[in-house]
C-alpha cells in the first residue's frame, strides 16, 4: 500500500484465517484512492461501506500540501474508511460533486458517505488538516 511493505508475524501462534483476512483487508487498498472512471467500480464495490471523499483541485499548488495531510487522516482511519480523492477539474467528476450538492466555489470540501442507506454530510473547508479530518469522520461515526 503506498510503496509501505507491512508484514503480518506468521511466527504468533494466534495467526488464524480471520487474523489474515482482516491484515490482506486493510491493506489492500492504497490509503487514499483517487476516483476516476477505471478506480469507480472498485471503490463502489469496497468492502468498507464509509468513503469519505476531498473533492479538491488537483492543479492547485496547495495540493501536495492538503494530500499530505489526507495521507496523514487516512492512517488513522485505515480499515473502516475508505478515503478517496475526487479531482474537481475532471469533466466525469461533475456529477459527483452535484450528488453532494457542492459548487466549484465551495471547494475543497469532505463528503463521507454510508453506502448502504446513503446517509451523507459534507464538511467545506478553507485547509485540510488531520485534526478536521478526524473530527469530521468521528462526528460522522456517532
Amino acid at each position: 500500500v503506498d510503496n509501505d511493505r507491512r508484514d503480518l508475524d506468521m511466527n504468533s501462534k494466534d495467526v488464524d484465517a480471520e487474523k489474515m483476512t482482516r491484515f490482506v483487508r486493510m491493506n489492500e487498498l492504497r490509503l487514499v484512492t483517487e476516483y476516476n472512471p477505471v478506480t469507480a467500480i472498485g471503490v463502489m464495490q469496497s468492502s468498507l461501506q464509509l468513503h469519505l471523499l476531498l473533492i479538491t483541485d488537483k492543479m492547485s499548488p496547495k495540493h501536495p500540501k492538503r494530500m499530505r495531510k489526507y495521507r496523514a487522516a487516512a492512517e488513522l482511519f485505515k480499515g473502516k474508511i475508505l478515503f478517496i480523492l475526487v479531482d474537481s477539474n475532471l469533466n466525469s467528476n461533475e456529477r459527483l460533486v452535484s450528488f453532494f450538492k457542492l459548487k466549484k466555489s465551495q471547494l475543497p470540501a469532505l463528503a463521507i458517505f454510508h453506502t448502504p442507506d446513503e446517509e451523507q454530510d459534507v464538511l467545506t473547508l478553507d485547509e485540510v488538516s488531520v485534526e478536521r479530518v478526524q473530527d469530521f469522520c468521528n462526528r460522522f461515526l456517532q
